[in-house]
């Protein structure tokens, strides 16, 4: 694969990806997929999918697990709903997530991402050990498929990623480094955790945000790639200082809006392909 080949959020059947027409027509090679609903995760759709998108000429590099029951409607319900971190959903997330690693291996796909959930702070909280474990849990299977675990930023500062990554103590654990995402949820300027945490960046997703005026309590607001306090050139920039050569996976949140949801894209593709130029 080429350095740096553009790719795009997408969805088959649930998550917020675009659809696959939207990937044809811009001529977008990679794809980050969001896992499809689990009555559509059958060897036989697997098979089907796989030939369409060869026919496409596209790859899948990254499928991104979510589930049942999550909201992102502000910070405090994300640390409640989202990921592996709740106990209440953890054993029946765990099996799904599991169940996605071995879809996405029929789609021959070697890295599974998700949002872990809000990681405690502290090493001593017992859930905090609980996550460790559960992380465990889900890389083992992973490696069993021959996977990577991209865990994806924002939740945490890049000091606690790290210091997680460091306790969960497997060789198959990475990072899909969301600079807006960092932004969003406050949790650390993005430039500077990405030097941190570079050496784990496997995947990357290209989305910028605002600040919000009280960093951490409430949301930053996502715009459009190259128009948030992201900084793109800059972010490309280190990318290419920390070896990062993988595709740049252009994500936008508005579903809802299908037809500016693909304008912005178009206009991301081309910003980022100025931007490789200019770089190189």
């Amino acid at each position: 694969m080429d350095k740096w080949p553009i790719g795009v959020f997408a969805s088959i059947d649930a998550g917020l990806g675009v659809k696959l027409e939207v990937v044809r027509e811009l001529g977008i090679p990679t794809i980050h997929l969001h896992a499809p609903h689990r009555s559509t995760r059958t060897p036989e759709r697997a098979r089907s999918f796989l030939e369409t998108l060869r026919a496409m000429g596209v790859k899948i590099t990254v499928v991104f697990a979510g589930f049942e029951g999550e909201s992102y409607a502000d910070i405090p319900t994300v640390a409640r709903t989202v990921g592996l971190v709740p106990p209440e959903t953890r054993k029946e997330r765990t099996q799904e997530l599991k169940e996605i690693s071995d879809f996405a291996r029929l789609l021959e796909v070697d890295a599974i991402g998700l949002h872990v959930g809000f990681v405690p702070h502290e090493p001593t909280d017992p859930l905090y050990q609980e996550v460790v474990a559960v992380t465990r849990e889900a890389c083992d299977h992973c490696q069993h498929n021959g996977q990577r675990l991209h865990l994806e930023t924002g939740q945490e500062a890049a000091d606690t990623l790290l210091r997680f990554i460091g306790d969960v103590a497997r060789d198959n654990l990475f990072i899909n480094f969301d600079p807006a995402n960092m932004i969003l949820y406050g949790s650390g300027e993005p430039i500077e955790a990405l030097r941190k945490v570079g050496k784990y960046v496997r995947s990357v997703h290209c989305k910028d945000a605002k600040w919000a005026a009280n960093p951490g309590k409430e949301w930053g607001r996502e715009v459009p790639f190259g128009q948030g306090d992201v900084g793109a050139e800059n972010f490309l920039r280190t990318l290419k200082e920390l070896g990062y050569t993988g595709p740049l996976t252009i994500e936008r949140e508005i579903p809802e809006e299908p037809a500016r949801q693909k304008t912005e894209i178009g206009q991301a593709v081309r910003l980022i392909e100025e931007l490789k130029a200019r770089i190189g």
